[in-house]
């Protein structure tokens, strides 16, 4: 951070009549701005207050000035205190205060900043001690926007200014990026069918379960009750022998589970759903194939079977 240049102010609190005590309290103060002068309407003016007091002292923060107007042409906008201790033992207390100048100039000229008072105390076995620091009052210099009076033209369009020239930009190089990108997207939504078994993917070879869950499906929008239970058996039969290629029965299961050891995790439900579909077909006991596999297991069996077909 650079320094700051040092207005051409530095004042101890000596002018009260009854500012003796303070003398010995509050050493000084000193303001510093970055520049004094070339402010435009709605510019931020920053300006730091440094008040030098006696080591104990510190700053009565009710004390600082709120922010908000300050005159009709100025606002506070924000006040920050940091306090510190000085190479000559001194108790270092910053202001650091930002207006903003609302000033419509119609030529150069020097506006006074109005000074505001602020109180540190230093607090003791036998009380507190208070002093008031007076921040002084100084000047900046506001310019106005444009000319008062500006050279006469015959045509009223010559007042303004020609438009901006903007460069030119390439399309070409962002038309490149997103036919990649949709070249990309449109491979990985491939990938993702042919692994869900989406649309002309569903019917590839090693994959009659996601296709038996499919049909399944359709046939739930326009069945229910025992004849949909049925066809949820009927799928996983239709998914088991297209998956070996052969019929697959009750006594068919342990060989079929060394064919395709990828569905040994499933080895107990398909027990389940053999018994079941022997109830349900041969022994004319609806209610009992649903006790013992219930339709929505046998959509979940479906469905895990599926998953497996499609990871082995």
């Amino acid at each position: 951070m650079r320094a700051l240049p040092t207005l051409p102010l530095f004042l101890a609190l000596a002018a009260l009549p009854a500012s003796a005590p303070a003398l010995a309290q509050v050493r000084g103060v000193e303001l510093r701005t970055p520049r004094a002068f070339g402010y435009f309407q709605g510019d931020l003016v920053q300006v730091q207050a440094e008040i030098r007091t006696d080591p104990g002292f510190s700053l009565q923060r009710p004390s600082l000035p709120k922010p908000g107007p300050v005159t009709y042409w100025l606002d506070l906008r924000d006040v920050t205190t940091e306090e510190s201790r000085g190479a000559d033992g001194s108790h270092v207390i910053r202001l650091r205060l930002t207006y903003q100048d609302f000033y419509v100039a119609l030529d150069a000229r020097a506006l006074e900043v109005p000074g505001f008072p602020v109180t540190v105390e230093s607090a003791g076995t036998n009380g507190s001690t208070t002093a008031v620091a007076q921040v002084p009052a100084w000047k900046i210099g506001v310019s106005p926007l444009r000319e008062v009076q500006p050279e006469r033209r015959d045509d009223p369009a010559d007042y303004l200014r020609p438009d901006g020239r903007a460069p030119r930009l390439d399309p070409q190089p962002a038309l490149a990026s997103a036919a990649a990108s949709l070249v990309l997207a449109a491979a990985a939504g491939l990938l993702l069918a042919r692994d869900r078994a989406w649309g002309m993917f569903g019917r590839r070879r090693g994959r009659p379960f996601a296709l038996a869950l499919k049909a399944f499906r359709r046939l739930k929008r326009h069945q229910q009750g025992d004849a949909l239970y049925r066809e949820a058996l009927l799928a996983l039969h239709r998914g088991l022998d297209a998956t070996d290629g052969r019929r697959v029965l009750a006594d068919d299961l342990p060989d079929f589970l060394g064919r395709h050891p990828a569905f040994r995790a499933q080895a107990r439900a398909l027990q389940d759903f053999f018994a079941a579909s022997r109830l349900a077909f041969f022994g004319r006991d609806g209610a009992g194939a649903a006790a013992r596999l219930p339709l929505p297991e046998a959509e979940s069996l479906l469905r895990r079977l599926g998953a497996l077909e499609r990871s082995a």
